[in-house]
């Protein structure tokens, strides 16, 4: 029997290259997105079922809630959508930017959540196992200048999945928390509104930034381990990033 897992935020970067891997792995694999062709692309590319929903709307979670649970049961919800906007300073960004950050990343999650852990108790109950991971950030655990709405969202979202692990605690559900940090992929384009010069300057001179496939393989390794090992917490970098403001540019060589 096939496991089925629902990948959200899917239609590129950590999202995508997640739901290729799980589909590699001989996993059943729902893609949702906000962007239907990417996802069409997708499906036509990897086999997955695919479903165009936005996590920041509610009447579009009700509806991917009401086609998840006319199918088979979810094994394993990868709760991926979410991203920064902005890079300003506490006092001087936008307050739109913030509310947009909260709903994407925090209430985003909150609603897949809410919406899909009822199929995943009844595929906890078929398989004996579930799994909820959450992608969220290291500026969740530390804080950076001019990041203060993104550290704000992510240090939400972290205590979100600190809290669900307590309360789903006794339940054969395992919750995951996968904090990137510097990984180069269209983030920072989305972060700087389409300025591809100013995305570009982050990633300039760092030797070996994480790819979306790091990430994807750290999420599928997390689900794949036996059913009685949680790993609550997986922090991965590049070897040039010691934290969100310690970043060598340049060769790395011995001292």
């Amino acid at each position: 029997m096939a496991k089925r897992v629902l990948v959200t935020g899917a239609s590129s970067g950590i999202g995508e290259a997640t739901v290729t891997l799980f589909r590699d792995r001989g996993w059943d694999v729902l893609a949702v997105a906000r962007r239907e062709d990417r996802l069409r692309a997708l499906a036509e590319k990897t086999g997955a079922e695919w479903f165009r929903a936005d996590v920041t709307s509610d009447d579009d979670m009700a509806a991917l809630r009401a086609h998840v649970e006319a199918g088979a049961p979810l094994h394993a919800l990868v709760n991926n959508a979410g991203g920064a906007f902005g890079l300003d300073t506490v006092e001087e960004s936008s307050i739109d930017d913030w509310q947009r950050m909260f709903d994407v990343n925090v209430l985003g999650t909150k609603r897949a959540i809410s919406a899909l852990l009822p199929s995943l108790r009844r595929g906890a109950d078929e398989a004996g196992s579930g799994d909820i991971v959450t992608v969220t950030s290291i500026a969740g655990h530390i804080a950076y200048e001019n990041g203060g709405g993104y550290n704000a969202a992510k240090f939400a979202e972290h205590a979100l999945v600190a809290a669900l692990r307590l309360e789903l605690n006794g339940e054969p559900l395992r919750v995951i928390e996968i904090a990137p940090g510097m990984v180069k992929t269209d983030f920072s384009l989305v972060r700087f509104d389409g300025d591809q010069a100013r995305a570009d300057a982050v990633y300039e001179g760092v030797v070996a930034p994480l790819t979306a496939d790091d990430i994807a393989e750290a999420i599928v390794h997390s689900v794949e381990l036996p059913a009685h090992v949680n790993v609550d917490l997986v922090t991965v970098k590049p070897v040039a990033q010691a934290q969100p403001y310690k970043l060598t540019r340049g060769e790395l060589h011995t001292r």
